[in-house]
This record gives C-alpha cells, structure tokens and sequence, in this order.
C-alpha cells in the first residue's frame, strides 16, 4: 500500500489537457498559482498547495501566469476521502521535503530505492490525513482580517499579540498575509485606520469633530502619532487636508 509508481516534475506550465490516472496523483505547487477544473469542482491553488486526486477522476491545470509542481502517483492509497482535496503545507516545509526526497530517490540509479520510495509514500500519505483536519493557511489570512477589521478603531488593539496567539510562525503569517493582500497585517491595520479618518475629516460635520477626537475614533489614542501616520500616507496633516477638501467642496 501508498507505493509510489511516478514522482515527475513540471517547469513552467500553463495547462495540462483533461485526463485522469488509474492511480493516486499528488500535486504539490512549487510556484505560481492555478486551478485543477474536475467534473464538478475547481480547486484554486498556489505555492505550497497540495492537491490530491483520486483514480480515474478527469481534470485539468490551467494557470495564467504559469506554475510549477512536483506530481506523483500512488498506487493502494490509504487516504480515508474519496473526492478530489487540497491542503496546505506547514510553514517548515514538511511535505515539501518529502515530495522533493521522494523525486530525487525516484529517479536516482540507488539500488532498492523501491524500498526508501515506499517509505515516503507511506509518510506522504500520512502527511495529507494529519493535515487534512488543519485549517487551511488562506482561511487564516481571512481571520487575520476579520480580526482587524472588527478591532481596528480600539486604541487598545494588540495586533502583535493576536499574531503571537496563532499557532504558526509570526514572520509567516506576515509573508502569507502579505502574499494573498499585497501588504503586511500591520499596513492593512494603518490602511483601515486613515481611510476612516478622511471619511471623517471629509464628511458632513466633520469641522465640529477636532483632531484628537477623530484619532481616537479611528483608533489612535495619541493625536501626535495619528498626525504623523495621516501625513505620511496623504502628504499633509488632517487639519490642511480637511480645510483644502472642505475648499474644494465649496
């Protein structure tokens, strides 16, 4: 059982036509992103993404930019699902390593590598079932989201202290969030704080609302601070950029 029959590679790739396998195939996405299409599902996925397919089920790959993988086939599977699945890898790397070991040994000229691959399929295979009751990596990045998005005008909101409680690397939770929203939590926070504040400085009545007001209503419980981070992101103060819209208005 879980023997390992092919493990091959794909440089740049834009599209696989549809076909199926009598085996298990494993795709592990190296790089870029894509979509598997099956008969009744799409499965988006990007880098550190393993998708995995049962016998005989037709699909394709299809990326815009391009991708690259290492695929395998297994033969007896064990894996307790029947449809088509993807998951994410860990932030070391693990089954990673394994895929990346199980090609190298795959393809050397190691006499009775038969033995050393079939270990790895049986890591391998155990891998995807321990990890396939782990939360998905980009569900974490919308929680990370939601949480700002529900504490952001709290002057007394912990962003690095909520990144410390998730269970996974702090500089990789920084790298994927970044990855899926162009911009690190720590920005997207900054980001939500000074957008709400031009809607205040350029709202009806916003003249009545003073500086410190308007810092604490967005998060800010020093008016200094949130003077400078407002500047930095609209080139002047919120005073000059209320009174130069407030003219524009007229």
């Amino acid at each position: 059982m879980n023997s390992i029959v092919y493990v091959g590679r794909h440089l740049i790739t834009f599209t696989t036509k549809q076909h199926y396998h009598d085996d298990w195939e494993l795709v592990y996405c190296t790089g870029g992103q894509g979509q598997f299409e099956f008969e009744n599902m799409t499965l988006s996925y990007g880098a550190g993404d393993i998708v995995i397919i049962p016998p005989k089920v037709l699909h394709t790959n299809n990326s815009e930019e391009g991708f690259t993988n290492i695929h395998m086939n297994i033969i007896d599977a064990t894996f307790p699902f029947k449809e088509p699945l993807i998951l994410s890898d860990d932030s070391d790397g693990h089954i990673l390593n394994a895929f990346r070991d199980a090609f190298y040994f795959f393809n050397s000229e190691i006499d009775s590598k038969q033995l050393v691959t079939d270990a790895f399929g049986n890591l391998i295979v155990n891998y995807v079932i321990a990890f396939r009751d782990k939360k998905p990596l980009r569900s974490i990045v919308d929680e990370i989201k939601s949480d700002i998005m529900q504490n952001f005008t709290d002057c007394d909101y912990e962003l690095d202290k909520y990144l410390h409680s998730i269970p996974f690397s702090y500089d990789y939770l920084r790298k994927l969030f970044k990855s899926e929203m162009g911009m690190t939590p720590h920005n997207y926070l900054t980001n939500l704080r000074v957008q709400m504040a031009e809607k205040l400085l350029c709202s009806y009545g916003s003249d009545e609302l003073n500086i410190s007001e308007i810092a604490f209503t967005c998060g800010y419980s020093d008016s200094l601070y949130f003077s400078r981070v407002f500047k930095k992101n609209f080139g002047c103060s919120p005073k000059k950029y209320a009174a130069t819209r407030g003219k524009g208005d007229a």
